[in-house]
């Protein structure tokens, strides 16, 4: 659990892997990067190259309409300083922008502020302009006082999920309607990054003084779409907001997300036409359906994770100080090498997801400019090891674990298989079914030995690996706590350098990999289905399925 843990030798192993070559951006502290990164995947893929959108191009629109779109899983609170779920981002993205977004390059570009930020010399002092003539849904004025207070409710709000993602904040100042200055006390290289998701989501401030703490339960933003209903475990309404700045490029009169986590229903409900998007295509289905008349499939690349997440000191929940749990399986690390070691992550995807996914063995995809040898490089397959290690520890063997899920078709196939996989490793493991957003809520509370449960991927490698492994961080559900890698990650953000920050992300892996507070196992390919009868559908590599701008079309 620290870093006075002794530690085994790691060995790692690379895959044998076709690559192909996509651009992506990422800010630094005052430009843009570009550069083409390396997609992993193994031999015999059936991906195809990305489709990031079914564009409306010269199509007649049809003005407004109810969307339906299918959603896998159902979202956790709508507000956007303590959420944690992909899913919610997807409702948010209609309702709450931000101050920067990402395009289907994986280039950041501004949203609610009209320029990248500029930052002075010394990294210190980050000054954002904020677009003006804009309002939020109740019809309050969007101005840097607004974005300010938004910006410090991340940083202040017991819960917050973004704290971590902001970075060692002094002092955050409306110099004046327009300008938003942010002072560090040393350089933040990911804040654009970082404003570019839910920590930049602009939260009315006569919503907040009214509703506080239940924000989330009927949020107001600035978006194309504003709030009006949520059923538990049913749906989610938004409708067409008309104070919205560019309520011209509007064409839906609202938007119904449908909670519906069985796959097979999913795309029968896309094929009988009761629903016109459909997330989280099961890669089961996703041949067929893009054989079926009236239905196209996007697909794009993650920049996230599907891991394994192993107590380790969260015993009162996220946000608590983490204590050490007495239990092999978080005092002895020998213990999660030697799980880790029994994982094929090469077989499983192709068993599991017909080669439709990507192994992963650490946070950084190899679509990131950020990524290195080091964060390529994977422990390597050897379950009789793996068991000689149990039995060096002192375990009983097979070693029970009893690992929970969500309770989704394709996450209890993957289960199962992984069951059987580490088997041969020494391991018995257990699985414990659970409905996503209780899911969440468990490994928030800490109440879990192991938890399997992924992460969609940010730009900045600083948004998948400081939230989840710096003592204390946001979404720290292993409770780990490592001053070593704490210090690695805090330096890579305070550097502007991709090669040096590069270099020092993938340190940090290396030991992660030896502390093995996650264990990753996949990447996943965003698959949306959507009706042809419809256009202006996106998704990108953050794994978002964007509406805004969507609209029914006339039948060619």
């Amino acid at each position: 659990m620290s870093s006075s843990q002794p530690r085994p030798t790691a060995r790692k192993t690379g895959f044998t892997a076709k690559k192909a070559w996509v651009p992506l951006v990422a800010l630094g502290l005052a430009f843009t990067v570009t550069a083409c990164q390396q997609v992993q995947t193994v031999d015999d893929s059936p991906q195809g190259d990305d489709v990031t959108s079914a564009p409306i191009g010269d199509q007649t629109i049809v003005e407004g309409g109810d969307l339906v779109m299918a959603l896998s899983a159902e979202p956790d609170r709508l507000d956007p300083t303590t959420s944690s779920s992909l899913y919610t981002r997807y409702v948010m993205q209609t309702m709450c922008e931000k101050l920067y977004d990402i395009d289907a390059s994986g280039e950041i570009i501004p949203m609610l502020a009209t320029e990248l930020p500029e930052v002075s010399a010394d990294g210190l002092t980050v000054t954002i302009p904020v677009k003006q003539d804009v309002v939020f849904a109740d019809g309050t004025d969007l101005d840097a006082a607004a974005v300010a207070q938004t910006i410090e409710r991340g940083l202040t709000l017991e819960g917050s999920s973004r704290k971590s993602e902001l970075g060692p904040i002094t002092a955050v100042t409306a110099v004046d309607d327009e300008t938003v200055e942010i002072t560090y006390s040393e350089p933040f290289a990911p804040i654009t990054a970082a404003l570019a998701d839910r920590a930049g989501m602009i939260l009315s401030p006569a919503a907040l003084a009214e509703k506080g703490d239940a924000f989330g339960d009927s949020p107001v933003c600035v978006g194309a779409f504003k709030f009006v209903e949520r059923v538990p475990q049913t749906s989610i309404t938004v409708e067409r907001d008309p104070l919205y700045y560019d309520a011209e490029n509007v064409h839906l009169d609202s938007i119904t997300y449908r909670i519906i986590t069985d796959s097979n229903i999913r795309s029968a409900n896309l094929k009988s036409g009761d629903v016109q998007v459909a997330d989280t295509i099961s890669t089961q289905d996703v041949g067929s359906l893009s054989e079926t008349d009236g239905i196209g499939v996007l697909q794009v690349g993650s920049l996230g994770y599907q891991g394994l997440t192993l107590n380790l000191g969260n015993v009162n929940g996220v946000g608590t100080p983490a204590e050490p749990l007495d239990t092999p399986l978080a005092s002895n690390a020998s213990i999660r090498e030697a799980l880790s070691m029994s994982v094929d992550r090469e077989a499983l995807v192709s068993s599991v997801f017909s080669n439709w996914y990507s192994p992963a063995c650490s946070p950084i995809s190899p679509d990131s400019p950020f990524s290195s040898a080091a964060s390529e490089a994977c422990p390597e397959y050897d379950p009789a090891a793996a068991k000689t290690m149990l039995e060096d520890a002192g375990v009983t063997v097979p070693f029970p674990i009893t690992m929970q899920v969500s309770n989704n078709p394709d996450t209890l196939r993957f289960a199962q298989a992984l069951q059987a996989a580490v088997a041969e490793g020494g391991f018995e493991l257990t699985i414990a079914p659970v409905e996503y957003s209780t899911l969440l809520d468990v490994q928030t509370r800490g109440d879990f030995e192991a938890l399997q449960l992924g992460w969609s991927g940010r730009v900045d490698p600083h948004g998948n690996m400081y939230n989840f492994l710096s003592t204390g961080g946001g979404n720290n559900y292993s409770g780990y706590n490592n001053a070593e890698v704490d210090e690695l990650m805090t330096e890579a953000a305070s550097v502007n350098d991709t090669d040096e920050r590069a270099d020092l992300y993938g340190q940090a892996i290396e030991i992660v990999q030896e502390d093995n507070p996650v264990i990753y196992l996949y990447r996943v390919r965003s698959l949306t289905a959507y009706s042809t009868d419809i256009a202006g559908v996106e998704t990108f590599a953050d794994g978002v399925v964007h509406l805004s701008h969507a609209a029914f079309v006339e039948a060619e």
